[in-house]
């Protein structure tokens, strides 16, 4: 089983390689970021990889995330349209090239951080071993707490899920949170094993933040069109915890993980929600073998 999820994760690695470069558009292929504003000075930018938010502070720019490779420069301009203060921060919330890769395009005085996992993940990535300049700077284990007042950025880290470096970027003055991948949308969760995320142990992440951060009333996730409401981070706590005992059952009842891919369908009791995993990782099945392995089954 070891053996099937190591090919798995480099079956996904490749995979979301070759999605990534596709992604990053040809030159005669626009690249549009579009605009939703969530309050006076908090912006996700959307298009081009994970969604990126931008909070504006007294004294310059704050980006959470940085969209794809070839896309740093129409989130540079896209953010000179909503003030010409300079970007004076980034905060990666994970390690994967659609929310890291537009800050390799960036210049000035930035100051980099995140997750010391994140970090040791990133240094990995053959673009950041030839520009280490954008490599994250300031690190954390468990919590920090970057400004002050109004402008007031807590980081918090709650165990391992998508990644083994999920930060949860809260901004309390606004009462809203950045999930990042961890919360990407509403559906089965995309796990990079590879990268120390963990099917097995998602649940007890997403319930410890949902325990342990007060005072958010607004979601910003990953990927979704929409914003999430804080009551959503408990549904999906929910759904993963329901998921680990549905395979749990499976390996009882002797499945596959072929065949427990095949035959899972989401309950009913949560509308909404969807299990078309991409290829990465090896899909559902790659996800499955991950659990399986994680849990012991052979």
């Amino acid at each position: 089983m070891k053996r099937i999820l190591v090919l798995g994760v480099l079956v996904g690695v490749g995979a979301l390689s070759l999605t990534v470069a596709a992604q990053r558009g040809g030159p005669d292929q626009p690249k549009v970021v579009e605009v939703d504003k969530i309050k006076d000075n908090l912006f996700v930018l959307k298009g081009g990889g994970g969604n990126t938010a931008a909070f504006i502070t007294a004294n310059g720019v704050v980006l959470v995330d940085t969209k794809n490779p070839g896309w740093g420069q129409p989130l540079l301009e896209k953010v000179k349209t909503l003030t010409s203060k300079p970007i004076t921060m980034v905060i990666n919330t994970h390690t994967h090239p659609d929310h890291v890769s537009g800050q390799l395009e960036f210049s000035g005085t930035i100051e980099y951080v995140s997750h010391e996992n994140t970090k040791t993940n990133m240094q990995k990535l053959d673009d950041f071993k030839k520009n280490a300049k954008a490599l994250p700077t300031r690190t954390f284990k468990d919590k920090l707490s970057v400004l002050s007042g109004n402008d007031r950025i807590d980081l918090y880290y709650f165990g391992p899920a998508h990644t083994n470096g999920d930060a949860w970027v809260v901004f309390p003055a606004l009462r809203v949170m950045h999930g990042g991948d961890a919360f990407a949308g509403k559906n089965v969760p995309l796990v990079d094993m590879g990268n120390g995320g963990s099917g097995v142990k998602y649940p007890e992440t997403l319930m410890n933040v949902y325990k342990g951060v007060s005072g958010v009333d607004t979601i910003i996730t990953g990927h979704a069109n929409t914003t999430m409401v804080w009551a959503d981070l408990k549904q999906y706590a929910d759904f993963n915890s329901d998921f680990l005992t549905w395979v749990r059952a499976e390996i009882k009842a002797g499945k596959t993980p072929d065949q427990a891919a095949a035959e899972y369908k989401v309950p009913d009791k949560y509308p909404g929600y969807t299990a078309n995993l991409p290829p990465f990782f090896g899909g559902m099945p790659g996800y499955l073998k991950g659990m399986y392995t994680e849990l012991g089954a052979k």
